[in-house]
Order: C-alpha cells, then sequence, then structure tokens
C-alpha cells in the first residue's frame, strides 16, 4: 500500500481496499464521491487519476494520511501537538500528587497514543475473542458471510497486530489460534462468495498461523475446507490433495478426536464422489461412519467441529451419494438430515433442500422435486450466499426438459415472485 500510494497507483490502492479491507469499488465510488464506473476502469488500468482534488477525496474517503500521497495533513488525522493550558492550582500540590503527576505521561501525542496502546491481555480477552467468533459463525450460517467480513478482517488485523508484541507462551499461542480461526472464517466468507482466490489466500494466512504453534488438527481443518473448495471449483484431483495432506496433519496431532476424523472421512468421500469413484467413496463414508461411532462425551474436541453433528454426518452422507448419482440412497439420507436440520441455519437448509430436490428430480419425481425446491426458496432468500445462488441455477437448468409441466411452471412463478422481492426490497417470505 505504501508503494502504490508512493506511486499513486490507484488501480492497486483500490485493489488492495477490496482484498484486504472487504471495501468493494462501489463503497469506493461512494466515500472518494466518484462514478462506479470511473473506480472500475481505474481498476482496470484504463484511467489515471491525476487532478490534486480527486486525489485529496481519495485521501480523506479511504482515511489514508496525507502525507503517504504528497498532501499535506488531513483535517481528520491526530494533530501534530496538543497544547495544554493547566489551570492555576488552588492549594499547593501533596507530596504524593506530586510523585502520581511525575508517572503519568507527557502531554504530546505520541506518549498519549503509547498510554492508549497499551494492551493488557489476559485469559478473559481470549475467552471474549473465542466467542466473538463463535457468533460470527452462527451468524453467517443465518446471514451469509459478505456483511460479516469488514469486521472479521478487522478483528483478524487486531489479533496479528497484538502477536507483533512480546507475550507470555501460553498468550501467544492463544493469540495464534484466535489468529488462524479468524483467517479461516475470513477465507470462508470469501469461498462462500465464490471468489475462490480470496478464499485461498486467506486459508493460507491461517495454515501459517497455525503451523507457528504446531496445531496439527487446526491445520487439518483448514486443508479439509481448501479440499472442499476445491470440488466446488470442479478440481477433484486437487480436493483427493488437499484432504490426503489433511489426514496426515491429523495423524501427526496429538489425540486427534473421532469427530474430527470423521468429518475429514467425509471430506474424503466428496473427493472421490466427484472423481467418480465409486469404490473409494464408500469406502471413506464408512469411515466417516466408524470414527462417529466412537465419539465419547468426554473427548477433547475443538470448538471449530462442534458443528459435526449426526445430522450433518447424515446430510453429507447423501450428498456424496448425490455425487455419484446414486439417487435411490441419496434421497432418504438428506430428506432426514433436512427434517433435524435447526430453522435458523438457513444457508445450509438452502444448500441441503437443493440437493433434495435434485436427487428426487433424478428419480423421476419431478412434483416432489418442485415442492422442495420452492421450500428452498424461503431460506435462500434470508441468506446471501453465492454457493446457494449456484445451487439454485443449477437446478434450474436441470428442470429445463421439463418448462412446460404444471410443476415446473408453479416453481418458476414462484420463483420469479421471489426474486422481485428481492429486487424491490420488499419483506422476504
Amino acid at each position: 500500500m505504501i508503494e502504490a500510494c508512493r506511486d499513486r497507483d490507484f488501480g492497486r490502492v483500490f485493489q488492495l481496499v477490496k482484498a484486504r479491507a472487504g471495501i468493494y469499488p462501489s463503497m469506493i465510488a461512494r466515500r472518494c464521491e466518484l462514478t462506479p464506473s470511473r473506480v472500475g476502469e481505474v481498476i482496470d488500468g484504463r484511467r489515471q487519476l491525476l487532478h490534486m482534488d480527486v486525489i485529496e477525496r481519495i485521501s480523506d474517503g479511504l482515511r489514508i494520511p496525507g502525507h503517504m500521497l504528497g498532501l499535506a495533513r488531513r483535517t481528520w488525522e491526530t494533530p501534530q501537538n496538543l497544547t495544554v493550558t493547566p489551570r492555576e492550582p488552588t492549594e499547593a500540590a501533596s507530596p504524593a500528587d506530586m510523585q502520581l503527576a511525575a508517572n503519568l505521561p507527557g502531554t504530546d501525542v505520541d506518549s498519549i497514543l503509547a498510554l492508549a496502546a497499551e494492551r493488557d491481555l489476559s485469559p478473559s480477552t481470549l475467552n471474549a475473542l473465542h466467542s466473538s467468533i463463535a457468533d460470527y459463525w452462527r451468524r453467517d450460517d443465518e446471514h451469509g458471510g459478505e456483511t460479516l467480513r469488514p469486521a472479521v478482517l478487522g478483528q483478524l488485523r487486531y489479533v496479528v497486530g497484538l502477536l507483533k508484541e512480546e507475550r507470555s507462551s501460553p498468550m501467544r499461542d492463544g493469540l495464534h489460534g484466535i489468529a488462524a480461526e479468524l483467517a479461516r472464517l475470513t477465507g470462508w466468507t470469501y469461498f462462500d462468495a465464490r471468489q475462490y482466490h480470496q478464499a485461498r489466500a486467506y486459508f493460507t494466512e491461517a495454515l501459517g498461523l497455525a503451523k507457528a504453534v504446531d496445531d496439527h488438527q487446526f491445520m487439518a481443518n483448514v486443508l479439509a475446507c481448501m479440499s472442499l473448495q476445491a470440488t466446488y471449483q470442479d478440481k477433484p484431483g486437487d480436493a483427493l490433495a488437499l484432504v490426503t495432506a489433511a489426514q496426515d496433519q491429523a495423524r501427526a496431532a496429538m489425540g486427534t478426536t473421532p469427530r474430527v476424523l470423521a468429518m475429514l472421512a467425509m471430506r474424503e468421500a466428496f473427493a472421490h464422489a466427484t472423481l467418480g469413484n465409486h469404490g473409494a467413496t464408500h469406502s471413506a463414508i464408512s469411515e466417516a461412519h466408524t470414527h462417529f461411532g466412537r465419539i465419547s462425551t468426554d473427548d477433547p474436541d475443538p470448538a471449530w467441529v462442534a458443528y459435526f453433528d449426526e445430522t450433518k454426518l447424515v446430510v453429507d452422507t447423501g450428498i456424496a451419494h448425490g455425487r455419484l448419482g446414486e439417487a435411490v440412497l441419496a434421497e432418504p439420507l438428506i430428506a432426514d438430515a433436512l427434517r433435524r436440520e435447526h430453522r435458523t441455519n438457513h444457508r445450509g437448509r438452502a444448500l441441503h433442500a437443493f440437493w433434495l430436490a435434485r436427487t428426487q428430480l433424478q428419480r423421476g419425481k419431478l412434483d416432489e422435486a418442485c415442492h422442495t425446491a420452492m421450500d428452498a426458496l424461503v431460506p435462500a432468500a434470508a441468506v446471501s450466499s453465492q454457493r446457494v445462488a449456484r445451487h439454485l441455477r443449477e437446478f434450474h437448468e436441470q428442470l429445463e426438459p421439463f418448462r412446460r409441466e404444471p410443476a415446473a411452471v408453479a416453481f418458476e412463478f414462484r420463483l420469479r415472485e421471489v426474486l422481485a422481492r428481492q429486487v424491490s426490497g420488499s419483506p422476504r417470505p
């Protein structure tokens, strides 16, 4: 960013602001009083910004300190000096007061900021950060990660900043773990938005943070996320290589729990299913169920694997069969899991309902498939997720041969109704 500002390479500046702060071109345009098309042209390298008033608006809109762009100090920046005029004392100061005053910082800005920057961390601080991560995941399930990303990114950079200071080993390890979780969550929000390049960058950052403290279980978790992304990118070979690496990390960890091993085996099943390997997929599914059957209430499961419960095992088993085209096996499993799934998990319910609709369509159950897909539109409209949108498009394309059938016509009408509500900003159904 420093180099881009020095060169006044605003295309690069805007790209960095988007990638690292989650501020998209439309937001840049509003903040800097530019048109979205002009911002797009700058990012594409088709336009340069040379006028001083425009550069000043960019400095103010994106809060880039003036000196970085060769400008005078901006009015919103911290003033260089503070002038303090003390009141006349009404009585002589006591020796205790004089000693207290001697220990206080001076009135210059540097000393004030140094005092404000002192961060006394405690285990309760780490607990609070973990709680916020759990809340982020809950909100991600309910609404999608697009609107969460700026907050998650800000907290990630805050924690990474804390790691630059001297800490005790337990505190440092705890901060590394939290930073790794935040980086994985950031990567997940990009993955869910199908912005795969950015997702991979943050997953890689999460891997590095976990590796710094030898947290092999969490490294396995991140690699499993990357494997799932590879299946969505239609890169099954990469998916299998990544989940194999994840299982290697899990074996290298001390005390990897059966729940973690079950989750990894199911990701392996997804990779094999995407490759069309029937035998290997069935074997991985069996292994996942075997590990899950060994789960004990005394297991020291990491918090990040708690989502992998019996309902998740069942629905993932159904999806793995569905990926192989085994609709007869897939349909009852996905339907059973969908009945059990929590109502607030809008993205999960939408994804799984579209999977169920696809398997029903494969079995020739057109009416049931369209009815299931119509039910899926409700949670789909409640969450911002490009993955959900992709599943909707795929089902819509599979309906093409049946476009004139009454069930398909009813689904099309309902879909257009929901889309119209979203465009107009009306309350969701």
